[in-house]
């Protein structure tokens, strides 16, 4: 995980994530992680937005931005999916009861 994060970064994520679980009593898994990840697409496009001046610079800068966004997330998922690879028994047995 990135060095930088401040001491509420998972706290954050983790109120992320208890919305998509609540949201789980409505819709199935798949269609609310393609919500989540459309949100996290649309708030890195408007935080990037952000950072310009025109849309023109917007532009210019948009291969260099989509690399970096890109990079991040196959980072954070490739880190997630190997505490589930590590931790499979535990995260996913039925807690029955």
């Amino acid at each position: 995980m990135a060095t930088d994060t401040d001491n509420d970064f998972y706290d954050r994520a983790d109120a992320v994530i208890r919305l998509a679980n609540d949201q789980l009593a409505e819709v199935s898994r798949g269609k609310v992680s393609a919500s989540c990840m459309y949100a996290s697409s649309r708030f890195s496009a408007w935080v990037s937005a952000c950072g310009f001046e025109s849309g023109e610079d917007m532009a210019a800068a948009k291969q260099e931005t989509m690399e970096y966004f890109v990079k991040q997330f196959r980072s954070m998922l490739e880190e997630n999916l190997n505490d589930y690879i590590d931790n499979f028994k535990t995260y996913m047995s039925r807690k029955d009861g």
